[in-house]
This record gives C-alpha cells, structure tokens and sequence, in this order.
C-alpha cells in the first residue's frame, strides 16, 4: 500500500486525503497513519486548508481540506 501511496501522489501532485482514501479502497483514517510513515521519512508533505470558502458555512469535509504531495526529489525520488 505505501508504494501505491508513493506512485499515486508522484502521478497526481497534491491530493487530498479523501480521493487518496477512495483510490486505495480504505477509510481517511487508515490511509492518513499510512501516510503519516512517509511524513515521518520526509517524502511527502501535509497541507491543511483552514477553510474551503470565505463563508465558514462548515459543509466541506474535513477529509477534503486535507491535501499531500509528495516531495522527495519529484517523480524519480525514492
């Protein structure tokens, strides 16, 4: 699953943690510990969105505010 996780986001740029979930077939929860081992190995890198619009109304979800990107010398880094 985390060399999945590793090409997925190589492919794709920033990706937030919903479609990562939706594209390995697991909950947001599951996919963002799977994500947290290449944060901790410094490959990729987690962007939060505060809001997804100026009105506040709380209707995104949170998962969807959540974006990563794999950062670790571009599409050939290991």
């Amino acid at each position: 699953m985390l060399a999945d996780i590793k090409r997925y986001l190589q492919n794709r740029g920033p990706v937030c943690l919903s479609d990562i979930a939706l594209h390995l077939g697991a909950t947001p929860d599951a996919t963002r510990g799977m994500l947290a081992t290449w944060i901790r190995k410094g490959k990729v890198h987690l962007q939060q969105v505060d809001a997804g619009c100026s009105s506040q109304c709380g209707k995104c979800q949170p998962d969807s505010m959540e974006f990563y990107e794999w950062v670790a010398g571009g599409k050939s880094g290991s």
